[in-house]
C-alpha cells in the first residue's frame, strides 16, 4: 500500500462517508449509522496498518480482519473499495439480487473476506482460530477484529477473551467501536457493560482508549498494540453513531435505516462542505 499522510485520509474518509450513505439509500436499506461511526478506524486499518495485497486476497502473509459485527458491512466494503479490492461502482450493488455486496458479508462470493458474519459474538473467537493458526504455521500476520459495543453483551465474546488471553495471543488486536447505542436504544440501558477497561484488563488484555474518530491516535494506538507482547490488546474507540452526519449523529433510530433522496442530498453537503454530490 502507498503510505497516505493524514490529510489524504480525511479526504478519503468523507468518500467512504459519502459512499456508505449512497450505497444504503440505492439498496432502500442497511445500516448506515455503526457504519458512518467506524469510518476512521478502518479507514487506518486498510490505508495504513493493514499488511495486504488486494490484487492478491489469499496471500499467505496477510494479515486478517473480521468484521464481527456484521450488519455495518457498509464501511467495510467502502474501505475494501477504496483500498483496491473491487470497483468503487460496485458499491451500489449493495443488498441487490445477485450482488457479491450483500447485507452481511459473504466471504464465499467477494474475494477478501475472511469469514462471513452478522451472528453477532463470534467474531473475537474466529479471530483467535486464525491467530493459533499463525503461531503453528509460524507465520508473522496479525489478526484484527471489529466489534460493536452492544455486541459485548454476547457471552461467547468474554469466552473468547479469556481464551485470547490463556493463550498469549499478542497477534490480536480487538476493537470496540464504542459509540453507546444499539438497535433498541443506549447500550447502557438496554444491559450495561461499563467499566470496559477494567474487565478487558480483568481478563489480561492490553487496554488502550482513544477518540475513535481521531486519525492520529488511532494510528497510534494501533502502533502501540504491535509492539506488546505475551497478551492480546483491545482498542476501545469512543465513537458517534451516525458520525458526520449532524441529523443521524447520535441517533439510534439511524441504527438500520437508509436515507431517502432527500437525507441524502443534505448529508453529502455536509461532508463535502456545502457541495451536492449526489
Amino acid at each position: 500500500m502507498v503510505a497516505l499522510n493524514l490529510d489524504k485520509l480525511e479526504e478519503i474518509c468523507k468518500d467512504m462517508r459519502a459512499d456508505i450513505l449512497r450505497m444504503t439509500h440505492a439498496a432502500g436499506s442497511g445500516h448506515p449509522g455503526g457504519s458512518l461511526s467506524a469510518v476512521e478506524l478502518m479507514a487506518v486499518l486498510y490505508f495504513k496498518v493493514l499488511n495486504h495485497r488486494p490484487q492478491e486476497p489469499n496471500w499467505p502473509e496477510r494479515d486478517r480482519f473480521i468484521l464481527s459485527k456484521g450488519h455495518a458491512c457498509p464501511v467495510l466494503y467502502t474501505a475494501m473499495a477504496r483500498s483496491g479490492y473491487f470497483p468503487v461502482e460496485e458499491l451500489l450493488t449493495l443488498r441487490k439480487l445477485g450482488s457479491r455486496l450483500q447485507g452481511h458479508p459473504n466471504m464465499k462470493v467477494l474475494p477478501g473476506l475472511e469469514t462471513s458474519s452478522g451472528s453477532l459474538g463470534q467474531g473475537l473467537s474466529i479471530s483467535n482460530g486464525l491467530a493459533l493458526a499463525a503461531k503453528i504455521d509460524k507465520l508473522n500476520y496479525r489478526v484484527y477484529c471489529l466489534m460493536g459495543d452492544g455486541e459485548l453483551q454476547e457471552g461467547q465474546v468474554w469466552e473468547a477473551a479469556m481464551t485470547a488471553a490463556h493463550y498469549k495471543l499478542d497477534n490480536v488486536c480487538a476493537i470496540v467501536d464504542y459509540n453507546n447505542l444499539q438497535i433498541d436504544g443506549k447500550v447502557e440501558d438496554v444491559k450495561g457493560i461499563a467499566p470496559l477497561k477494567d474487565k478487558w484488563q480483568a481478563f489480561n488484555w492490553h487496554v488502550i482508549e482513544i477518540n475513535g474518530h481521531d486519525l492520529a491516535e488511532i494510528e497510534k494506538a494501533f502502533a502501540e498494540a504491535k509492539e506488546v507482547q505475551g497478551k492480546p490488546s483491545v482498542i476501545l474507540a469512543r465513537t458517534i453513531k451516525g458520525k458526520g452526519v449532524s441529523f443521524m449523529e447520535d441517533v439510534a433510530g439511524w441504527h438500520g435505516k437508509a436515507p431517502n433522496q432527500e437525507e441524502l442530498e443534505k448529508a453529502l453537503e455536509e461532508i463535502y462542505g456545502g457541495r451536492n454530490l449526489t
